[in-house]
């Protein structure tokens, strides 16, 4: 998706470069010699955000900024002989606006670009029929953005997944300790949490960067899965530490699973930081103990798991 978008940004930005180069080759063509150089510049402008956009995908402001300004110097020059067709290429930059900056930015720079784009259009017995052309212009065109911004918004609450790793984010996983334990209750059935403390998490992003934090919390959580039933919850609580949920296991299954965990972590090993180090702590639902104070207990225990050892 990422490589779809970039490469339909440089597409946009090559089509803005064509359009602004054959328009200066239309002045010449008609003899209008005067009117070549702007766009001609132009022309550089663009060719040079083009360039600095397929090196360097990261300095988008740059180039959006360099596109921006050319689309306005050409429009300001060219906006007053327009005549009747003003209010169609008035259009133009609103929409440029919106496409290349983020939706708040496009929104302030399109109101504040208002006042000049009705002055530069030169028809005053029209200026509130213009004025309300464009308001409703930018508004239909902002629309789309404002849409998909809050369908991203709900997506983004909905989402259970960690944004790093394939296991429960920190809400979905205390809602589903709270579910567990209500369920234990209601049936009288153990239920127990495995606490697991990966020091090395914190150490590989920051010596190492972001790839090998990846490649950890990938495997990290492959290997659990893998060590896992169908209906255990795995999820990450703080940056380091996970909870793996085994609903219907005691004491003695959970140390049974600990152990197998240990083992399995033990065995992924990495060029950067050797073989991966766990600390696993089991903590089992105490009888007429409710959700907040067994997740009291965990935190409490987390925090233990944590702390240098001596």
């Amino acid at each position: 998706m990422n490589s779809w978008s970039s490469r339909l940004t440089l597409l946009v930005y090559a089509s803005g470069t064509l359009l602004v180069t054959s328009y200066a080759i239309w002045n010449y063509l008609m003899g209008a010699y005067g009117r070549i150089l702007l766009p001609a510049l132009l022309t550089l402008l663009l060719g040079g955000a083009l360039f600095l956009r397929s090196i360097n995908r990261n300095d988008y402001r740059l180039c959006a900024y360099l596109t921006l300004i050319s689309c306005y110097l050409l429009v300001a020059i060219e906006l007053p002989g327009l005549g009747d067709s003003s209010r169609l290429w008035l259009g133009l930059p609103p929409v440029l606006t919106l496409l290349l900056l983020s939706l708040g930015s496009a929104l302030l720079l399109n109101l504040m670009m208002a006042p000049i784009w009705l002055i530069l259009i030169n028809q005053e017995s029209l200026l509130l029929d213009n004025a309300l052309h464009y308001l409703a212009l930018v508004s239909v065109a902002a629309l789309p953005y404002w849409l998909r911004r809050q369908r991203e918004m709900l997506l983004s609450a909905a989402d259970t997944l960690d944004k790093q790793c394939d296991a429960l984010s920190q809400t979905a996983l205390t809602e589903h300790l709270h579910a567990e334990v209500e369920r234990a209750r209601t049936m009288q059935r153990p239920l127990t949490v495995l606490i697991i403390h990966l020091p090395q998490l914190e150490m590989a992003d920051e010596q190492f960067g972001s790839t090998l934090l990846h490649s950890l919390l990938e495997r990290i959580c492959h290997t659990v899965h893998s060590g896992s039933r169908y209906h255990d919850r795995l999820g990450r609580h703080q940056t380091q530490l996970f909870w793996l949920l085994l609903p219907d296991t005691g004491e003695a299954g959970a140390l049974i699973v600990r152990e197998r965990l240990l083992h399995a972590l033990g065995r992924e090993v990495f060029a950067e930081t050797g073989a991966i180090q766990s600390r696993i702590r089991a903590c089992h639902l105490q009888p007429g103990e409710d959700g907040t104070h067994f997740e009291q207990r965990l935190l409490a225990s987390g925090l233990k798991l944590m702390e240098p050892r001596p």
